[in-house]
């Protein structure tokens, strides 16, 4: 696995869900639509600079394209990728034995 193959594939898949063209996105993100594309093929390494004009012409946030690629890695690697909420907060929340079953308050 490299790094610049999953990022690649990652801003791929986000343009194509939007249903956006790669001349559309170089555009947005003053990149040549070739360099753009040999970037979404794991070609090139995009600078942290482009990486983040490409995910703002994306309208998606850097961090979730981080993200996404970091969970790519940790499955590829058999890391359990923790949840986003805390075991002990889970467990509060959903009534776990040792804590009370949360109840609403009634509305006034």
């Amino acid at each position: 696995m490299l790094l610049r193959v999953e990022i690649g594939d990652a801003l791929r898949s986000a343009r194509r869900r939007q249903g956006r063209t790669l001349r559309d996105v170089s555009t947005g993100a003053s990149v040549s639509l070739g360099y753009l594309s040999e970037i979404e093929r794991g070609q090139k390494e995009a600078s942290s600079e482009l990486l983040s004009a490409i995910c703002e012409a994306l309208d998606l946030p850097l961090s979730a394209l981080l993200s996404s690629v970091s969970d790519r890695f940790a499955l590829e690697e058999g890391v359990e990728i923790p949840d986003t909420i805390p075991q002990e907060l889970s467990d509060k929340i959903l009534g776990h034995p040792g804590y009370p079953v949360p109840r609403l308050a009634a509305k006034p």
